[in-house]
């Protein structure tokens, strides 16, 4: 069940992509993200309410929620969408995988029972090598802005990595559901307050069906099912093996763009897809090891 679910999650993470892509054809970066969120909490909300699902409660669970919050859809997706602007698709590809790194890192602070070995060291390493590989033509920065997007995707990458190891570590009995929406209700204020100052009111924006249709499925698959998902499976594997799911996402996002929107298919994606499945192969479809770097 653990494997279907994190497979399920690479498609999802995987197809949000070209959506995203679709819905920025027409709405600004950050209001694009603030509309989809927004409506995501709304539903979840009302999924709460119907099916009796308990909020987390108490001061401790509040503060975790509020951190994970704000690193995760505060902080994370505000750096990515707005570095997002400055440099090209697949340069934010290799650097959104950099999760993974920090994963591995934060682990061994926060996570004793889940050791940092050798071969997940080489796994990661082979799986940002081939992720690199697919994009190698796009790995260039030609301005400041584009170095300050760098840096901005980089720290997205490191909030991510932080709110899943501290859920992992301390979030265990909070319900997935409730876990998902008071976080929305936390990191929030931060994107939407952004948008509504540099990108004015959502009402006025370029709403075209293509844009409508990029809301509704960003929302409910790529932030209600899939972080709904993630946080279930979060609590039953280790982070790292969660958290591999942004070393793949690329090469499916790759595949289907090229299957649906005609994109040209890099020569090389076969050889960096082996290095990512190989990667993936090392640590998710492994039995898990013993030996830890000391």
């Amino acid at each position: 069940m653990n494997i279907l679910v994190w497979l399920l999650l690479c498609l999802i993470w995987g197809t949000t992509w070209i959506f995203i892509k679709v819905g920025l054809r027409d709405l600004p970066p950050i209001g694009f993200a603030s509309v989809r969120f927004l409506l995501a909490a709304v539903i979840v909300f009302v999924i709460i309410r119907v099916r009796k699902i308990p909020l987390p409660s108490g001061s401790r669970e509040w503060r975790l929620i509020a951190l994970t919050g704000i690193l995760q859809f505060g902080l994370n997706y505000s750096a990515v969408f707005w570095g997002e602007q400055y440099i090209t698709p697949g340069l934010a590809a290799v650097l959104q995988a950099m999760i993974t790194v920090f994963g591995l890192v934060l682990s061994w602070f926060f996570l004793p029972n889940e050791p940092v070995t050798k071969i997940k060291i080489v796994a990661v390493c082979l799986g940002i090598i081939g992720v690199a590989v697919i994009f190698n033509e796009q790995l260039h920065i030609n301005s400041t802005y584009a170095f300050y997007g760098c840096a901005a995707i980089v720290i997205g990458s490191y909030c991510a990595a932080q709110a899943s190891i501290l859920v992992k570590a301390r979030g265990g009995d909070i319900h997935p559901a409730g876990m998902l929406f008071a976080q929305m209700v936390c990191g929030l204020p931060f994107i939407v307050g952004y948008s509504l100052a540099a990108e004015g009111n959502p009402v006025n924006f370029h709403w075209t069906l293509s844009a409508v249709l990029s809301v509704i499925y960003l929302t409910l698959f790529g932030t209600i099912a899939a972080f709904w998902l993630y946080y279930w499976l979060l609590s039953r594997i280790e982070s790292t093996k969660a958290m591999m799911i942004s070393l793949v996402t690329p090469l499916i996002a790759v595949v289907i763009d090229a299957v649906f929107l005609g994109e040209h298919l890099p020569p090389q994606t076969l050889l960096g897809g082996t290095l990512i499945l190989a990667s993936i192969g090392l640590i998710v479809f492994r039995r898990r090891s013993a030996t830890a770097v000391h």
